[in-house]
């Protein structure tokens, strides 16, 4: 009996010490300081992490106890902020999503750098228009959609009315996850409520007088939509400068320039801005680029030359 008494003891004891089972989830918000993990199950938990621990929403994670261990990305989308800082806001990704509004309107070359990072990402990029019901959003339809009809999926909405919205969420229920950005106030989580109305995000309100809006997300957060798919909220950020896109490579990737990239120029490293032989340049002047496309482009390309410089000096 004091054998079988003691084998009994021993087993419990082993159980004591046996760690938890690691269980793979994914990150479906950032709070700075925590993230929630959204298991297989539908459990979530939330886990400490520090300030800067690299984790975003999209990650895929194994948590043992309360570590967490980030397993390989297979995208990643990356911005760089108005103080030089590279942030990775994304991950796992499919889908860019630019959405913009009659009011208020983006910053110079924003759609177009964003659309360039989710090219050098390997994502699709989409642009959406909200806020189609205002008196003014005739014309910026058309405007938006003569510079970039055939170049992206458009998508042209009213988060008010729902006009549009439907067409939107075929695309996304793709089993497509999904990542929204924009300026603060172009109604992204308008938009998320009229396309998954249970979530009741916070609305905030836009100040024409100064042209802007009220940012009201202030966690990135994924979200499951009723008719499939995956859709990231984020805050609003004014810029978004690129990263790791060279001077040579900003062409490859820049909106409207495909048709160009066809070709070839006479130089391999070609800027397409005074060099002979430009394949560009050509193209400008026979009209199939349109003027302003270049006008941007080469303007993009300015802010990437004097990045370079900076950070050849600082070396």
């Amino acid at each position: 009996m004091k054998i079988k008494k003691k084998g009994v003891e021993g087993h419990r004891e082993k159980n004591f010490f046996c760690s938890a089972p690691d269980r793979k989830g994914v990150i479906v918000a950032h709070h700075g300081v925590a993230v929630d993990i959204l298991f297989g199950s539908g459990e979530r938990q939330m886990v400490q992490v520090k300030k800067h621990s690299g984790h975003v929403v999209g990650d895929d994670v194994v948590v043992r106890e309360k570590l967490l261990t980030r397993l390989p990305r297979r995208t990643e989308l990356r911005r760089k902020d108005s103080r030089g800082s590279i942030r990775i806001i994304g991950a796992n990704l499919d889908v860019l999503g630019v959405v913009v509004s009659p009011l208020p309107r983006p910053s110079f070359g924003y759609v177009d750098q964003a659309i360039v990072a989710a090219r050098a990402a390997a994502l699709i990029p989409v642009l959406v228009i909200n806020k189609c019901d205002l008196e003014v959003s005739e014309a910026v339809v058309a405007e938006f959609t003569d510079t970039y009809a055939g170049i992206v999926d458009i998508f042209v909405m009213s988060a008010v009315t729902g006009e549009g919205i439907g067409a939107l969420e075929l695309f996304l229920g793709q089993k497509f996850r999904s990542f929204f950005v924009g300026i603060t106030g172009v109604g992204k989580s308008s938009l998320l409520n009229a396309i998954c109305p249970t979530l009741d995000l916070r609305v905030g309100k836009f100040y024409e007088a100064g042209n802007r809006g009220s940012n009201t997300t202030t966690v990135s957060t994924l979200h499951s939509l009723p008719g499939g798919g995956e859709l990231v909220d984020t805050p609003g950020f004014s810029e978004f400068g690129l990263v790791d896109i060279s001077a040579e490579d900003l062409a490859g990737y820049f909106p409207g320039f495909e048709q160009a990239m066809e070709g070839t120029c006479h130089f391999r490293d070609c800027r397409h801005r005074t060099e002979p032989g430009c394949a560009v340049a050509k193209l400008v002047v026979s009209g199939s680029i349109p003027k302003e496309r270049y006008s941007t482009y080469l303007g993009i390309l300015d802010q990437l030359e004097a990045g370079e410089a900076r950070f050849k000096s600082r070396r």
